[in-house]
């Protein structure tokens, strides 16, 4: 077994436009703080990271580095959720979506797709110049708005879908094995890949792609209704990448998992703060000890209630209590007789 590593923090909801959350410098000081040993930086946002410059040198991301390790953190990895949600958008999602994209593309989905498929692509690059082997990651959607099936699907209609998707993606998580970076999808709604069937409908169409591997975030599985630990034991061999953040799912006789179009605070399933909600941490964190997960533990804040300062900083106590330092000999070892082949032959009496 191996001992995973954290706490790490994911950056995305911190960064921000005033000091310390407005510059590389600031915010690792701040994670390190609040007791952080890693963060997960989001590869889009340029206050933190020039990520043209981190794809072209490796002087640039030895100095970048340098920064976050003279503050006490190290980067856990490069995130692509926002520019990997625009490798496949449905129609449906173009206006709503534009705000991810650069400037330069937005009005012109092929154009934005290119843009994203070119960020991802840098996003891969650098994190092979920074010695890093997952790259969390959304898969994007064009399945999505006919999840429910009313009105009924044309037939074909999911698996064209997924065709297109895999298409997309398959040159990407290619140039990933070259870099010897594992592709990290979150298993995320509002993603056609939302579970693992969806997963694996896409696996197969990738081939079994090696590098096509799961961010696991078991909040998102408690507003589905999932078993979220049975998944950990389905998909050992594929979870590359780990969110640390809590869900709860309190259904009503008004509500239940779609939410009635109501604000987070006042849905039936709401993310919450590590330790608020309804996971088992102590479950998850054992399953994934006793299945080697040595990658990082990256608490993503989101709650609908608390500060989130305050989250990050309860975070990393909340981390650091569930990670499990391996043993390194079996507990009862002291009892141990010692043996050999001639007394193992005795104690099952083959030589009578």
């Amino acid at each position: 077994m191996k001992t995973m590593k954290g706490p790490g923090l994911f950056l995305a909801q911190f960064a921000g436009d005033e000091a310390p959350f407005n510059s590389w410098d600031g915010i690792t000081k701040w994670a390190a703080e609040c007791g952080y040993e890693g963060v997960q930086v989001p590869s889009w946002d340029a206050r933190l990271i020039d990520l043209d410059k981190a794809a072209e040198s490796t002087g640039y991301c030895e100095d970048w580095a340098g920064v976050a390790a003279e503050n006490g953190v190290v980067v856990t990895e490069l995130s692509t959720h926002l520019q990997g949600q625009l490798v496949a958008v449905h129609p449906a999602y173009d206006e709503v979506f534009e705000g991810f994209a650069d400037p330069s593309v937005r009005g012109n989905p092929k154009a934005r797709q290119e843009w994203a498929v070119d960020q991802v692509r840098k996003a891969l690059t650098a994190s092979r110049n920074l010695g890093l082997t997952a790259l969390p990651s959304f898969s994007g959607a064009l399945a999505w708005p006919y999840v429910y099936p009313w009105p009924q699907r044309p037939q074909g209609l999911v698996e064209a879908a997924f065709d297109e998707l895999a298409a997309r993606w398959k040159p990407l998580l290619d140039h990933a094995d070259e870099m010897g970076v594992d592709v990290c999808y979150e298993i995320h709604p509002g993603e056609d890949l939302h579970d693992g069937i969806t997963y694996e409908m896409f696996l197969e169409r990738t081939g079994n792609h090696p590098r096509a591997m799961m961010l696991y975030d078991p909040s998102h599985y408690v507003l589905q209704c999932l078993d979220y630990l049975d998944n950990l034991d389905i998909y050992a061999e594929r979870i590359g990448a780990f969110h640390v953040k809590d869900a709860e799912f309190n259904p009503t006789g008004r509500q239940g998992v779609y939410g009635g179009y109501q604000s987070w605070v006042d849905r039936a399933g709401r993310f919450r703060s590590p330790g608020d909600g309804q996971v088992d941490f102590g479950a998850v964190f054992s399953k994934l000890t006793a299945m080697d997960f040595d990658g990082w533990a990256v608490v993503e804040w989101e709650c609908a209630m608390k500060h989130p300062e305050d989250g990050a900083r309860e975070g990393a106590a909340f981390v650091r209590d569930h990670i499990i330092r391996v043993t390194e000999r079996a507990f009862d070892d002291f009892a141990d007789g010692g043996s050999d082949d001639a007394a193992n032959r005795r104690i099952l009496g083959l030589d009578r």
